[in-house]
């Protein structure tokens, strides 16, 4: 259950229709934004919280200090919030307009193709039960009408986690998405893939690396199984190894920092664009990539990137290498911690602990 009902007492009004803003960008260690941004995206949320009656508010609900704003994971399994199915078809759109808005296109449509996996996992055997595109949660954390407050999307092999720290801050990791099967070798939905270019992008970098580079890169002749940085473990890994970008030639570089990208730019384009420039800021040439397991598609393998704000991992190992678990995490601010301190120590919000 949530932290029970939270007053809307400045309430955002009717959700309008998303726009697209540019960004600006500053010297703050996280995204900023147009209050336009921050407004539409609290009006959006608003509009859905004000269509719950009290005991589903107390379900969508939490304090933004609650320990459930960092119990993430990509596993089938019982979650906090609203589910889709329990939503009417009303507040379904207003979730809908909500992901439209915050996300780019093709981030938008990968969401949707990664419910769609679950009705083709239903076909291929899976429960019912737990094989269901309806069962996808929609969680707020705080108040949209103060910061800081936040929201996440979470389900089978998607974990999207925003968290509004002040009027011109937004945090956006972490983000995991995933898809089971990699690519659908059944009759309903065949030859759809969920994440293609995180895969297919990766093997035209590795491909286009001399042998000496791509043996420099090798962590592990085996792929380690599964992401390393999933929920309950450090975003921090012991060692940063692999090749760095700026050892590259530049076709490789260039391919690396697509790859990057393909990641970032499932977010809607100013938030995308701004977090780029971040990335760029930190050193973007002290950034590493590294493989493990097999070199050629079909078979089990694993890769990442590290650098000193940006940690993008992948693993494609289960269902005979036709399963993928990918996790971008923003070193500095998962949940948007780092910021979030920042900010309470400048005295903002100072009756509120950090956790």
């Amino acid at each position: 259950m949530g932290g029970g009902v939270i007053a809307l007492s400045s309430l955002m009004g009717q959700a309008c229709q998303p726009q697209t803003q540019t960004a600006e960008v500053g010297e703050l260690p996280a995204i900023p934004v147009r209050s336009s941004f921050q407004a539409t995206m609290a009006e959006l949320v608003t509009a859905f919280l004000q269509s719950l009656d009290s005991e589903q508010q107390r379900e969508a609900m939490f304090p933004f200090e609650a320990e459930e704003r960092f119990n993430w994971h990509y596993v089938p399994r019982q979650r906090q919030g609203m589910a889709f199915k329990q939503m009417s078809a009303q507040q379904r759109q207003t979730v809908d307009r909500l992901l439209q808005f915050s996300l780019s296109e093709v981030g938008y449509r990968k969401v949707q193709n990664i419910l769609t996996l679950e009705t083709v996992l239903r076909e291929m055997g899976g429960s019912p039960s737990i094989r269901d595109p309806e069962l996808y949660f929609v969680t707020v954390f705080g108040n949209p009408a103060q910061v800081p407050w936040g929201w996440r999307l979470e389900g089978h092999h998607l974990s999207l986690n925003i968290a509004v720290i002040s009027e011109a801050i937004v945090t956006v990791t972490p983000a995991f998405l995933g898809a089971n099967p990699a690519k659908v070798q059944v009759p309903l939905q065949q030859g759809l893939r969920a994440l293609p270019q995180e895969q297919d992008l990766a093997f035209e970098l590795l491909q286009s690396l001399s042998s000496a580079q791509r043996q420099q890169l090798i962590l592990a002749d085996q792929s380690f199984g599964d992401i390393l940085t999933g929920p309950g473990r450090s975003v921090s890994l012991e060692r940063s190894a692999g090749l760095l970008l700026s050892d590259m030639e530049t076709d490789s570089r260039d391919r690396a920092i697509r790859l990057i990208e393909t990641y970032v730019r499932n977010l809607r384009d100013d938030l995308a664009t701004v977090q780029l420039q971040q990335i760029q800021k930190a050193g973007i040439d002290q950034i590493r990539f590294a493989w493990a397991g097999a070199l050629e598609p079909q078979q089990a393998h694993y890769y990442r990137f590290q650098g000193p704000t940006v940690l993008i991992e992948y693993d494609n190992t289960q269902n005979n290498a036709n399963h993928i678990h990918t996790v971008w995490h923003d070193l500095r601010n998962n949940f948007g911690m780092d910021v979030l301190r920042s900010h309470y120590e400048q005295g903002i919000h100072a009756h509120h602990p950090i956790i």
